[in-house]
């Protein structure tokens, strides 16, 4: 058994295999390949299964996907000078895979540093209300600037949003006190409404029971209701309830008083004045005057006797 002719085939075996290993190059449906030739770009590698030349050429893969890239937190002073710390986030993706590895050595992180000198510069021309207000306008400049500066590096933005807006404690203070000032605001104008709403109904219904005075005494009887629902231990009698009641009681005292003298009743009244209308009241009676006792008659002297004795001389 010849065992260098084994070992021979053995090591072409190995060597087949590496270079078949560094020929072959599989490029991913999201990706592109930059061939490079004794250093010099040829051409760009498509998806798919594709041969290289061992040592000779080198096949860079670039991902066309969307990357995500956060910016961090940063203090940035506004135009009203107002110190708050403002994070975000971009989007961006290859377009030119060439740009990308020729034009730039480190894509995310050129793009990183420019998003945060852009962001600071952005966000320092606008005041404090505008960057709450605004974030849409902000994120369309920061957006824009950065396009314009990455479209060199076969990069696209693609977006850019504000994440979070830290503002200070005492601006937090400010601004929940201004909130609330503008809430009770629009509180006291609501009631103000109201209010004026209520007077002109209320006085539609004034005028309604000026016409027609059994409703005002309906309404009466219904707030005694209402009074009388919540089991309160007051009740507040309106003034004409309590007007008619001290008139019935002033005609039932006549009426008792009128029954005991026997000076006769309003039922006799009303009888001998039939054309006396029915709400009206009939006259008090006049109370008896007590009969005066006759006065004393002084007695009279008694006559003097004709045979009164004589005066002796």
């Amino acid at each position: 058994m010849n065992w260098t002719a084994i070992f021979s085939w053995l090591l072409a075996l190995v060597l087949v295999l590496i270079v078949a290993r560094m020929s072959i190059k599989i490029v991913r449906q999201y990706e592109q390949g930059v061939l490079f030739r004794l250093g010099r770009v040829v051409a760009v590698r498509m998806p798919g299964l594709r041969l290289i030349i061992p040592v000779v050429d080198r096949l860079q893969l670039v991902s066309l996907r969307i990357v995500t890239m956060p910016i961090q937190s940063q203090g940035i002073i506004t135009q009203d000078n107002v110190s708050v710390d403002i994070s975000a986030v971009a989007y961006y993706r290859v377009i030119d895979a060439v740009k990308s590895v020729v034009a730039i050595e480190d894509v995310a992180a050129a793009i990183n540093q420019i998003a945060q000198t852009t962001l600071r510069k952005v966000v320092g021309r606008h005041s404090l209300d505008q960057t709450l207000s605004e974030t849409e306008r902000i994120n369309t400049d920061i957006r824009e600037i950065l396009d314009a500066l990455t479209l060199a590096w076969g990069v696209e933005v693609t977006l850019v949003e504000l994440k979070d807006i830290q503002l200070p404690d005492s601006m937090k203070r400010a601004m929940a006190r201004q909130a609330e000032a503008e809430r009770e605001k629009r509180a006291k104008i609501i009631s103000a409404e109201g209010e004026s709403i209520a007077a002109v109904a209320l006085g539609e219904a004034s005028d309604t029971m000026m016409a027609h005075p059994v409703a005002l005494q309906l309404r009466n009887l219904q707030s005694l209701v209402e009074i009388g629902v919540d089991k309160n231990s007051t009740v507040v009698f309106p003034a004409p309830l309590m007007s008619t009641i001290a008139e019935l009681g002033a005609f039932l005292a006549r009426e008792d008083l009128a029954a005991r003298t026997g000076t006769g009743s309003a039922a006799a009244w009303l009888a001998g004045n039939p054309a006396a209308a029915p709400g009206e009241a009939p006259p008090e009676s006049p109370a008896p005057v007590p009969a005066e006792p006759p006065a004393p008659v002084p007695a009279e002297p008694p006559a003097a006797s004709p045979e009164s004795p004589i005066k002796a001389a």
